[in-house]
């Protein structure tokens, strides 16, 4: 089993995430937070387990479904650790 880390971004973009869905419904915020959180025990398993970005990082994503889309986790695996980088959901406008 590998160690999740969580870099500051990810969990602003968690913070950021889980702020829009309690306004709407604290039932679907948590909701949200526990797909998010499985993701990432399925990553401490898998690690490898998430689609490659093929731009020479070696950075990955896995996406885990939610609503009318997905959760994306950007993370990166370096030996025994998965770095998770950052967290965003599909249909935001991500410029």
């Amino acid at each position: 089993m590998s160690q999740v880390i969580w870099l500051s971004e990810a969990l602003e973009d968690i913070v950021r995430l889980r702020s829009f869905l309690e306004d709407k419904s604290p039932e679907v915020a948590n909701r949200a937070a526990a797909v998010i959180n499985n993701g990432a025990k399925i990553l401490a398993d898998f690690p490898e387990i998430g689609k490659p970005m093929n731009d020479g990082t070696g950075r990955r994503e896995l996406f885990l479904s939610f609503g009318t889309g997905n959760y994306v986790l950007r993370y990166k695996v370096a030996q025994e650790i998965v770095v998770i980088m950052r967290v965003w959901h599909s249909r935001e406008n991500r410029n």
